[in-house]
């Protein structure tokens, strides 16, 4: 944590998405207390997030719930900012419809291997033995449609927009975890604070960016508009159903609800092998 004049510096590291935009609105456009903290953010994709988590290099950052345990060492989980699939979630999409117990046979694009997506990918197939390629998260869609692929793992707006592609949905994971569990949201990604700021500047921290996120929802209309413009190519209707499937209640605070799925989501996968640690989760 650096100085700047006299401001304590905190770099929140997030993806260049309308909902992350819309979380930060209140911070980045000075309309709460930042209580002498002055924010910068840091934009990349969410598979580079979470192997800058790896390395501890961000005082906060998005990361995926997946990457979580492996970075439980030096980061505690933020008790906002969580995205939840809501009974709905990342989606596995190609050309034509085909049945889902055939995609074991499938040449499958994935966003990274440490996103959630990929995890409940490998929940949902019971196994790590599949054939897949990392692509990048905005480039999936464009791999489907030119035949690179046979399907693909689509996560963020590509949700919202894989029809008017004239791809088609084979598997909704999200929906599929909320069927499996009784009405559980399925963990996406969370924000986490490096431990080493210490406990008192991680609750500050924590109480800012509830309030910056409480902020947009009670100020929705102005910002949407300035989340709009990392919409990537989507209207304004798009844009905003897109951040209120993930900003809500769940992203203010996880809540029972949202506290039990991650455990029960990071537990699942650990006895089946598909992580090797089973970290403790502490909430700021």
């Amino acid at each position: 944590m650096e100085l700047k004049e006299g401001k304590k510096v905190i770099r929140v590291a997030h993806s260049p998405d309308s909902d992350d935009a819309f979380m930060f609105y209140a911070i980045n456009q000075k309309k709460i207390d930042t209580k002498g903290y002055e924010f910068i953010d840091v934009l990349s994709d969410i598979e580079t997030l979470n192997r800058k988590a790896l390395e501890g290099e961000y005082e906060v950052s998005a990361i995926s719930i997946h990457a979580f345990p492996y970075v439980a060492d030096k980061y505690a989980l933020l008790s906002s900012g969580a995205s939840m699939g809501d009974n709905y979630g990342p989606m596995i999409v190609a050309k034509e419809p085909f049945d889902p117990s055939q995609l074991k046979e499938k040449k499958i694009a994935v966003p990274g291997t440490l996103t959630s997506a990929f995890l409940a990918l490998e929940l949902y197939l019971g196994t790590s033995d599949f054939n897949y390629e990392v692509i990048p998260f905005d480039q999936i869609i464009q791999a489907v449609k030119e035949g690179k692929v046979d399907a693909g793992l689509i996560i963020h707006e590509g949700q919202l927009t894989y029809q008017d592609e004239g791809l088609t949905c084979i598997v909704d994971l999200g929906k599929w975890w909320y069927e499996r569990t009784g009405g559980l949201p399925l963990p996406l990604g969370g924000n986490v604070i490096r431990k080493d700021l210490g406990e008192e500047t991680m609750k500050e921290i924590s109480e800012i960016l509830r309030e910056s996120i409480k902020y947009s929802l009670e100020h929705r209309d102005e910002a949407v508009e300035y989340a709009l413009k990392y919409a990537r190519d989507m209207s304004r209707e798009k844009a905003d159903k897109f951040i209120g499937m993930y900003v809500n209640d769940l992203t203010v605070d996880y809540g029972e609800r949202g506290r039990k799925a991650i455990e029960l989501f990071l537990k699942e996968a650990y006895e089946k092998g598909f992580i090797d640690k089973l970290p403790e989760i502490k909430f700021v």
